[in-house]
């Protein structure tokens, strides 16, 4: 039987020490570390851990939140662990998946921590809407078309000027000056 940690940060800015910390107190003999959204299907480290696992190991992790994003990935990684006969204690919501009680109160958990990300994005989505009744610009500036745009476009249309001549008259990149003929 061995102790298997795993820690998970979202991006590779963010630090895993608090975690790892966490980890520490316990004799974990295997610890896989990883940087990398929950939401990405491919976690390197996560499958690593996954085919490194056997049964009567006892995987550790400090969250629910950082092994998976959703309830029915949280259950089928569960499901996982338990066809390996491996078991799951997580630190922050004190649940072990070796008792009956733990299993169900992981699926509660797992199903509030679904709860709590989506209601974030649903918050993000009527802020965004809100903002815009109000008047606010996302995403990049339109810029207006340049003043010489009629005569330029005039010349290139008439084939007087190659398209790579009237870009560098008209000082757009190519992506910007085919939109621009596109919506005209």
């Amino acid at each position: 039987m061995s102790k298997i940690g795993y820690v998970r940060v979202s991006t590779v800015d963010q630090n895993t020490d608090r975690q790892e910390i966490a980890l520490s107190e316990l004799g974990i003999q295997k610890l896989f570390i990883e940087k990398v959204s929950g939401k990405n299907t491919e976690r390197p480290q996560f499958k690593k851990m996954m085919e490194y696992i056997r049964e009567g190991d006892i995987l550790y992790i400090e969250s629910i939140s950082r092994l998976a994003r959703s309830t029915r990935d949280l259950l089928s990684i569960v499901q996982q662990l338990q066809d390996k006969k491996v078991d799951l204690v997580s630190l922050k919501e004190n649940i072990d998946t070796a008792t009956p009680q733990g299993r169900f109160v992981l699926t509660i958990f797992g199903a509030l921590s679904e709860l709590e990300r989506e209601s974030i994005l649903q918050r993000q989505s009527e802020g965004i809407a809100a903002a815009r009744l109000k008047g606010k610009k996302f995403g990049r500036p339109r810029v207006e078309k340049p003043k010489e745009w009629d005569k330029v476009i005039k010349l290139w249309k008439s084939k007087e000027i190659s398209a790579i001549e009237a870009m560098n008259r008209l000082n757009m990149n190519r992506g910007t000056f085919y939109r621009r003929i596109k919506d005209t």
